[in-house]
């Protein structure tokens, strides 16, 4: 899978403290073997998800997603706001030049889920984050306005 650094990441981090993912699928309230699917690279942890597996083990997705070495970032927030990941998201797009339609393409969805994206009406993807990350070499944390520090990776 294109984000197999994420999985190997948590499932590193679960092991280091000691918690079975049984454990980690409660605090999720979804099944066991959902998580499980999760750890094995069978389906794409949604990002919801993954907000609250990062706060709990308090690390940042830049980490969880291998962009950068430091685990936390300082006054970093643990609740994400789709409107500002929304305002984030299409602020990101106009500084890059990019119109709804570029950026859909970049990402492989339709131009309306940008739409949506930026008008706050549900969260970015898993995958669609990611691959706006690490295209464009800017924070997760930070598109997802849970850090305003740093912005763009060097």
């Amino acid at each position: 899978m294109v984000i197999n650094m994420l999985y190997q990441n948590i499932r590193i981090k679960r092991e280091r403290i000691g918690i079975a993912q049984k454990d980690i699928a409660k605090i999720l309230n979804i099944d066991y073997k959902t998580y499980s699917h999760y750890e094995n690279e069978d389906v794409i942890i949604p990002l919801k998800h993954l907000i609250t597996i990062c706060n709990y083990y308090d690390i940042s997705l830049d980490y969880a997603f291998n962009f950068t070495q430091t685990p936390q970032y300082p006054q970093n927030k643990t609740n994400v706001n789709p409107i500002e990941v929304g305002k984030r998201l299409k602020e990101f797009r106009k500084t890059n030049k990019l119109t709804q339609a570029n950026l859909a393409n970049i990402i492989n969805v339709a131009r309306s889920i940008i739409g949506e994206y930026e008008n706050g009406h549900f969260l970015i993807s898993t995958h669609s984050l990611y691959t706006i990350c690490k295209d464009y070499n800017i924070s997760a944390d930070y598109l997802l306005g849970k850090t305003n520090n740093p912005k763009y990776f060097k």
